[in-house]
């Protein structure tokens, strides 16, 4: 009897070093997987200029404060949920405090905006995926 409960000790403790093996590599994986998203997500898919009139720049959030902002591109779309046609409004956030700070002189204003769009945004960076760098005005 005693041989028997011996042989189920070995083969319970071979099943717990096999489980610990793949717990291991499992959270290496994991570990992996998620620096790859991250680093994935910080690629920049395209950059540019966009002008138009700057409509608003706000810091908003609850867990994270980040900076967002609306510039009027200009001429009318449709709108499918309401009757009317309303602005061509462009979102987008800004990252740097310095950026947010110029922004907030030009509100009301003509202005270009460089920016870079992302393939994911991560929430502490802000709500879009299209992050302004630069604003320059324009002079009409």
């Amino acid at each position: 009897m005693s041989h028997i409960k011996d042989q189920l000790e070995e083969i319970g403790e071979a099943a717990g070093d096999k489980f610990k093996k793949i717990l291991k590599w499992a959270s290496l994986l994991l570990v992996l997987g998620g620096l790859c998203f991250f680093w994935v997500c910080s690629w920049t898919y395209s950059d540019g200029t966009r002008a138009g009139q700057l409509i608003k720049v706000t810091k908003k959030g609850i867990v994270f404060k980040t900076y967002e902002g609306q510039l009027n591109l200009g001429g009318l779309s449709g709108d499918s949920s309401s009757d009317g046609l309303q602005g061509n409004i462009w979102d987008f956030s800004v990252i740097k405090n310095e950026v947010y700070q110029d922004l907030q002189n030009y509100e009301g204003r003509k202005v270009k905006l460089s920016y870079k769009e992302r393939y994911k945004t991560m929430p502490w960076l802000g709500k879009t995926n299209y992050i302004v760098t630069g604003i320059e005005p324009v002079n009409e």
